[in-house]
């Protein structure tokens, strides 16, 4: 605790959240290699939600508004984006992965979609950024997908959204739990999974679906509080000093791109995070899900993923393991590369999803 205590006061210049407190296929499987490229409490802040870019397109139409919706005890806020048109539209749910928030590249995807006709909703996850929650900074996989469904939930009282066309999209840690919410939930009509962080290892043998049946009980309605023995944190999200400061992602480019993107004005990125994963009868691993998840996916992995919890292998064997309709691309960047904007593996990432989501939504 006292090596915790001191990575933290040593981070203080690194926070950028206002009032911080860390202030420092079967059938139709696709495969398509890119080329090589090189490359306090925020939930009750509303100006968290507020992007210093325009909210409205050149032709003056809105490109989205503030929305909110509730989830798990808490209110989520986030961004509903329309395109112009009056007819009901496909529309995309996305959240961010660990600790990030809207606008830290996920609302420029945000904004591709929207350019390609569908509506989405981009939210923060509990716990962070605009969204409402407590303890503050807290992950808990559990909660999150939880979050998911609570968003299509939500999406099916919005006029003019086409509810039997649904996506879900997660990047990261979150594009594990998108995995999770397709093989539990019959709503979604497509999964984008970009860069999974599905584990550093392989899921454990489920060959009568027990663990499947156990991880889908536990989504809908079991216990997911943890204790101290399933608590990492609270701790720095990335640390450039791994000896003095040690951090829940330890590689440099994780770093890199957290200290540039989170320390943006208006982001309510803080460098500190709790992560909780609750003793439950079945480990939370999309790999245990896959195989269940019928829906058409999207995974797009990086080869040179330096992110241990995003291991290629893993995630390539969640992907062959997955029955119904499939693509995989892979792509250079390591695990931050697209989430740099702009930039060619952003352009490359953005294209092959929205033309994934148009062959499968329409």
């Amino acid at each position: 605790m006292e090596l915790v205590q001191r990575a933290a006061e040593q981070l203080q210049p690194f926070a950028f959240g206002p009032q911080s407190v860390l202030s420092s296929t079967g059938t139709g499987e696709k495969r398509c290699d890119t080329m090589s490229t090189r490359n306090r409490n925020a939930g009750t802040d509303e100006t968290l939600m507020r992007s210093p870019r325009q909210s409205s397109g050149s032709d003056g139409s809105r490109i989205f508004v503030d929305v909110e919706f509730a989830s798990q005890g808490a209110v989520l806020r986030g961004r509903l984006y329309r395109p112009p048109g009056s007819e009901p539209v496909p529309v995309v749910v996305m959240a961010h992965g660990t600790s990030a928030t809207i606008t830290m590249t996920a609302d420029r995807y945000a904004e591709v979609f929207r350019e390609s006709g569908f509506a989405v909703l981009l939210y923060d996850h509990r716990n962070f950024g605009g969204s409402g929650g407590e303890p503050r900074q807290e992950i808990n996989p559990w909660v999150q997908v939880r979050g998911y469904r609570d968003a299509m939930t939500y999406l099916e009282s919005v006029p003019g959204i086409d509810r039997e066309a649904i996506a879900i999209w997660g990047d990261s840690y979150s594009a594990a739990e998108v995995i999770v919410v397709g093989a539990v939930d019959e709503r979604p009509a497509a999964v984008v999974a970009q860069i999974p962080a599905i584990g550093a290892h392989l899921p454990p043998p489920d060959p009568d679906g027990a663990l499947f049946f156990a991880l889908r009980d536990t989504v809908r309605d079991g216990s997911i509080d943890g204790g101290p023995r399933d608590t990492t944190g609270p701790l720095p999200v990335v640390s450039a000093d791994q000896l003095g400061m040690p951090s829940l992602l330890t590689p440099i480019q994780a770093f890199r791109w957290f200290i540039e993107y989170g320390g943006r004005h208006g982001t309510g990125w803080e460098n500190r995070v709790t992560r909780v994963v609750p003793s439950t009868p079945c480990p939370f691993h999309a790999g245990i899900a896959a195989p269940h998840l019928v829906h058409p996916l999207l995974m797009m992995i990086a080869p040179e993923d330096e992110m241990v919890g995003a291991n290629p292998e893993v995630s390539r064997a969640a992907y062959d393991s997955v029955p119904g309709r499939k693509e995989l691309v892979e792509i250079d960047g390591g695990h931050f590369g697209l989430l740099h904007h702009p930039s060619v593996e952003f352009d490359q990432a953005s294209t092959a999803q929205s033309d994934f989501l148009q062959r499968m939504l329409s």
